[in-house]
Formats: structure tokens, C-alpha cells, sequence
């Protein structure tokens, strides 16, 4: 320090440099940007779950009515006419056990190959890892119907066409690349001590897949299940193309029916058949959800 510095200067310099550097205040939630992007925010959903629930008001309403239409009206006369006429065998309940045929087989053989191929995936490093889940992830991205016209000529040479076994098969090829993909996400959730710990008890891979992995990630199973039986059932194109006899085609097919020639829609019988077909998902959705471990199946697993 020279000598020309006097204590005052030194004293005012330390004050300067032990104050603390201004800090930006934060938008209160109050701020008219803030309450701006809240309006804005909750008009966009509002006008989103607008969109979702017009289309359920009218299949309620043009399900109930005599005269149905295209506009949402109140029936001037309620009647279950329109739920009598599609509450046929050859009609409804035959397509909805091909359909049951259908998403379930493609589910469960989805699920199955999706674990066994998430697996290695999750638990080993491998070269060629990332470049696979990157071709996986490519294989969601094509389209059903440009694949349909080799697919149809494979399936004839193999004399597979209008068999529920072939179509579940390809069902359940094109709905495997998402579900490996998410089946493998789900997978790095479960903490690898536990299969260290039954691997030193003598279990195998495939024991230590089956009885330890798989069932701490029963809300994963189920998720990719849902995914895979809605995907399937609500599958027009596919089952449309390869099942030619009208004893094997689903209901998302035998909905087809509805729409007559030269225009001539049977709005009501349609809206009828339209709830019918979503019971089964609806029901389908609240068993799973009932039976899922939660977020607690986990807890306890790995100590200390």
C-alpha cells in the first residue's frame, strides 16, 4: 500500500467490494405477463378439451335420437332403437371378440418380445446399442400403408391371408419398435442391486427377468400394454387388407357397415355401435389402473 492512501480510501473500498451485487427481482405471479400467459394458457385448454368433448356430446345424443344428424340437438324423442338395432351376433358381438382376438393377442405377444428385447438393451453396454435404438426409433416413424403392399404379398406366398394368427403377427411387428423403445425406459427405473443380489443367490437372466425385474415395473407393463391393445384395436387398415372373410374381421372393420352407398349414413346405429366399441377399452383401462403397484413398488427395494 502506498503511502498517499489514506484509511478512509482503504475503508471505502472494502465496503464497496463486501456489498453484495444487485439482484434482478423476479415477475410476481401478479405481473400483468404473468396473468397475460395464465389467460392465454388456460383459453388453449379450454378450447383443446372443447374439441375432445363435441365429439362425445353428439354420440351421446345422435345415439338416443330417431332422427339423428350431423348438429348436436337434444332428441325431441328419447329411444334405444338405435342400440337394439346394432345389438346383433353377426353384428356387434362376433367383430367384438375378433377384436378382443386381436388387440389381446397383439398385447400380450408385444409385451412379452418387448421385455426380452428392452433387457439387454437396459443392462448391457453394447456397441451397437445406441445405433439399434435409433433404428428402432426409426422403425415408429414409417407408415402402415407403405409397407401394406410388399407386406400383402408376403402374406400371400406364406398363405396367410384371412388368418387372425398372421395378422396378429404383423400387428404385433409394427407395434414393436415403440414398445421396446418404452419398455427400456421403464427398465433403467429398476435399481440393477437387485439383480446383483439374485444373481449371488444362483438365478439366472432369465429368472432374475421374470421374477424380480418385470414385477417392479408392473405400471410400465401396463402402460405399454394399453398403448399396444388400443393401437391394435382401434386398427382399421391393417385388419381391412388382410382378413377377407367378414367371420374374422374386428369391429373397428364391421363399423364400416354404417356407411351406406351414395351418402346414406345411419348416424344413429353408428353413434350407438361407437359407444358399444369403446366399453371394452374404457373397462379395460380402469382394471389395469386398479391393479398397478404405483409409484410405491419400488420403496424398500434397495437399503442403505
Amino acid at each position: 500500500m502506498s503511502a498517499t492512501t489514506t484509511l478512509p480510501e482503504v475503508t471505502g473500498r472494502r465496503a464497496r467490494s463486501a456489498a453484495p451485487a444487485p439482484t434482478r427481482t423476479k415477475a410476481s405471479l401478479s405481473s400483468p405477463r404473468t396473468r397475460a400467459l395464465s389467460v392465454l394458457s388456460n383459453t388453449l385448454m379450454i378450447v383443446i378439451g372443447f374439441l375432445f368433448v363435441v365429439p362425445l356430446v353428439w354420440l351421446v345424443t345422435a345415439s338416443l335420437d330417431a332422427q339423428p344428424t350431423l348438429a348436436i340437438k337434444m332428441p325431441e324423442v328419447i329411444t334405444l332403437d338405435n342400440f337394439a338395432a346394432v345389438m346383433k351376433p353377426d353384428l356387434l358381438f362376433l367383430p367384438l371378440w375378433n377384436s378382443v382376438l386381436l388387440a389381446g393377442g397383439t398385447a400380450i405377444a408385444t409385451v412379452v418380445l418387448a421385455s426380452l428385447a428392452a433387457y439387454p438393451l437396459s443392462r448391457y453396454k453394447m456397441r451397437v446399442g445406441k445405433p439399434f435404438l435409433y433404428a428402432v426409433l426409426f422403425g415408429t416413424c414409417l407408415p402402415i400403408t407403405a409397407i401394406m403392399v410388399p407386406v400383402y404379398s408376403l402374406f400371400v406366398q406364406l398363405n396367410l391371408i384371412d388368418s387372425v394368427g398372421g395378422t396378429i403377427l404383423f400387428l404385433t411387428a409394427s407395434a414393436l419398435p415403440i414398445a421396446i423403445w418404452m419398455m427400456k425406459n421403464f427398465m433403467d427405473g429398476v435399481p440393477v442391486e437387485l439383480e446383483h443380489a439374485a444373481w449371488m443367490d444362483g438365478a439366472g437372466s432369465m429368472r432374475t427377468l421374470v421374477q424380480i425385474v418385470l414385477p417392479l415395473m408392473r405400471p410400465g407393463i401396463a402402460v405399454v400394454f394399453i398403448f399396444t391393445f388400443i393401437q391394435a384395436w382401434g386398427n382399421f387398415f391393417v385388419p381391412f387388407v388382410l382378413l377377407l372373410s367378414p367371420d374374422y374381421q374386428p369391429a373397428a372393420v364391421s363399423i364400416f357397415n354404417f356407411f351406406g352407398s351414395f351418402g346414406a349414413v345411419a348416424y344413429g346405429q353408428l353413434a350407438a355401435y361407437s359407444i358399444v366399441y369403446s366399453l371394452p377399452v374404457l373397462g379395460l383401462y380402469v382394471l389395469v389402473q386398479r391393479g398397478l403397484g404405483g409409484p410405491s413398488a419400488l420403496a424398500g427395494a434397495v437399503k442403505g
